[in-house]
């Protein structure tokens, strides 16, 4: 049913001081998680390679070693969803609503409702983030996972506990991060933490953790050295307000993994309905969020 003169009653009558229900807007999150990029395609495939490995010594006299293994191990799939919405509202709602500056037919909250949808999505890669996607495909584990394959061996982007955030913690995952992290062959790779990523109930502990330059939670004159271990933390901490974990932490890396593709970016439409002179609205837009590299991404799991 259309909105119609019985939702809007009181706006059909002078002397309301006003009309309320629109309210600020949390800034956008996830443009500070994900790349993002255009696609021109249904379906996205990023195929990630073996390299390869190291080289071997070579006797006087004798051969050079071949590494034939380079070949194309994972690929990772990215199809794109279609996000829409829309409401009619009748000709006499809108003649006879007299605060139409306040309650304006065009515009009853579409950007903001695709806003929040957009961050919720994004969100959701983090909150699934120990869940395998076959559809994603990959290498077969979940995002986060404890036994990413690589040649010979299995490399952790989680603790094999997870762990509350604390500074134990975050120093081992940052760490682990640098220490750890290799190609599919097996090579030590540049990896880094970059910015650490907590719902609002851990912001307290980030600040303590990243924000001073002594060492949080004692009385010693020690230095923190969260601010310097395997290069710091550059972008210091994020709140994202979509996590649904209370718990959960990452450290996103300097490796690129996380993207956001927009096939189609949001576009609005309206137009008055010939048979009845409802006005029509309605907003449509084609992205996704996905991930094409675990390497770019460490997270902790804790339920309490």
């Amino acid at each position: 049913m259309a909105v119609n003169l019985s939702a809007i009653r009181d706006l059909l009558l002078p002397g309301l001081r006003g009309v309320e229900g629109k309210y600020p807007q949390i800034p956008a999150q996830w443009d500070k998680m994900f790349e993002k990029s255009k696609s021109n395609l249904a379906l996205e495939r990023t195929a990630e390679m073996r390299y390869l490995g190291l080289a071997a010594i070579k006797t006087e006299g004798g051969a050079v070693s071949f590494d034939n293994n380079a070949s194309e191990r994972y690929v990772y799939n990215q199809e794109h969803y279609e996000i829409g919405l829309g409401y009619a509202i009748t000709r006499k709602a809108i003649d006879d609503n007299l605060y139409k500056t306040q309650f304006t037919p065009t515009n009853l909250g579409l950007i903001e409702s695709f806003s929040q949808t957009k961050e919720i999505y994004g969100a959701n890669i983090l909150n699934t983030a120990t869940t395998y996607n076959a559809s994603v495909g990959g290498d077969g584990v979940a995002l986060c996972a404890t036994n990413h394959p690589i040649d010979g061996n299995t490399i952790a982007n989680r603790p094999s506990t997870d762990v509350d955030l604390n500074e134990a913690s975050l120093l081992n995952a940052m760490i682990s991060i640098r220490q750890n992290f290799r190609d599919i062959a097996g090579l030590k790779i540049f990896a880094r933490g970059r910015k650490l990523i907590i719902p609002p109930t851990l912001e307290p502990v980030a600040i303590r953790l990243t924000k001073t330059e002594l060492r949080p939670g004692t009385a010693n004159n020690d230095v923190n050295a969260i601010i310097s271990t395997a290069g710091g933390l550059p972008e210091g901490y994020m709140v994202n307000d979509y996590l649904t974990s209370n718990y959960a932490w990452f450290l996103l890396t300097n490796i690129k993994g996380l993207v956001y593709m927009e096939r189609v970016p949001y576009e609005m439409d309206m137009q008055v309905d010939f048979t009845t002179d409802n006005l029509l609205v309605k907003g449509y837009e084609r992205y996704s969020f996905g991930y094409y590299n675990w390497r770019s991404i460490y997270g902790s799991f804790p339920t309490s």
